[in-house]
């Protein structure tokens, strides 16, 4: 007997996909009041905390720093050829996160 397929979905899948999907637009249909309360006091959760966060974060990308540091001096001493494109990727990644943290400081600064 041959199975049904739809585009590589068989039709157990299928069933299983559009209930779930019909049941989570059930529940988000009934909930709206609630859902956005639940958004305000999450946002007002983060805007409190976001400092001590913003910290942390700033002492990751310390640590990140000094451990890419590391490695690319390592590199360089034991003469590997690629020591510049190490040297690029860690810098890279700590511009990245630095980038990280001034943009969800735009969005979570309380006030």
């Amino acid at each position: 007997m041959k199975k049904l397929l739809v585009r590589g979905w068989n039709t157990r899948t299928l069933v299983i996909t559009c209930a779930l999907l019909s049941i989570g637009a059930y529940a988000m249909a009934g909930g709206t009041a609630t859902a956005a309360a639940g958004l305000e006091q999450a946002n007002t959760g983060i805007r409190a905390m976001w400092p001590t966060v913003q910290k942390l974060m700033f002492t990751v990308m310390a640590i990140i720093g000094l451990v890419g540091a590391a490695s690319v001096y390592g590199k360089w001493s034991n003469g590997d050829p690629d020591t510049r494109k190490a040297a690029a990727s860690w810098f890279g990644a700590l511009i990245f996160a630095g980038l990280v943290v001034v943009i969800l400081g735009a969005v979570f600064t309380p006030g």
